[in-house]
């Protein structure tokens, strides 16, 4: 690999000839987006890390099935998206429902220049917002996590979602206005 910043298509081509830097490579580039999805997904920062331990592993055992006509970002997304169902069926059947992060999970996110009052009403807030976010419903949250947290384009999303565009304005409509009104109650 001499280009320095290879697009995706060659890493992957470069990965399924054996070149281990090109898996790392194509990793670096998308790890944080796929674990910023899977947060939002799951509401935990350490299932979401697990969960994008896993998408990376199911992507690259089958990288060679990847289409490069299309993007990787969105292939990536869309393992990542059915690995938090995966995970959601497997709470669900355990009856485990918690949404929210502890709080004190969140202190590394605050301000340090805010009071602790300040610091205390953000990360309630935070809190609030990540339980809300996590109360819509999939197909509702997904759209929503695709396009605000990850910001993909229209097109982009729907191709995760296996969805039309105007279905991704729709559902994205309806989400926020469902958080809005969850966040009044």
């Amino acid at each position: 690999m001499n280009d320095p910043n290879p697009d995706d298509r060659v890493l992957v081509a470069h990965a399924l000839a054996g070149q281990q830097s090109a898996y790392a490579a194509l990793m670096r580039r998308h790890r944080d987006a796929v674990w910023r999805l899977a947060r939002g997904h799951v509401g935990d920062g350490d299932v979401a890390l697990d969960i994008t331990q896993e998408s990376f592993v199911s992507a690259f055992a089958a990288l060679a099935r990847y289409d490069g006509t299309r993007s990787f970002r969105v292939w990536i997304a869309r393992i990542a998206l059915n690995k938090c169902r995966d995970w959601a069926r497997r709470r669900a059947v355990r009856g485990f429902f918690t949404f929210a992060r502890p709080i004190d999970d969140a202190l590394h996110i605050a301000d340090r220049a805010e009071t602790p009052e300040e610091a205390l009403q953000s990360q309630h807030a935070l809190a609030r917002i990540n339980v809300a976010i996590a109360s819509l419903p999939a197909n509702l949250r997904n759209v929503l996590l695709l396009r605000t947290i990850e910001q993909m384009s229209q097109a982009e999303a729907a191709q995760v979602l296996g969805i039309t565009e105007k279905a991704v304005e729709t559902r994205l409509y309806r989400a926020r206005a469902r958080l809005a009104e969850i966040l009044r109650d």
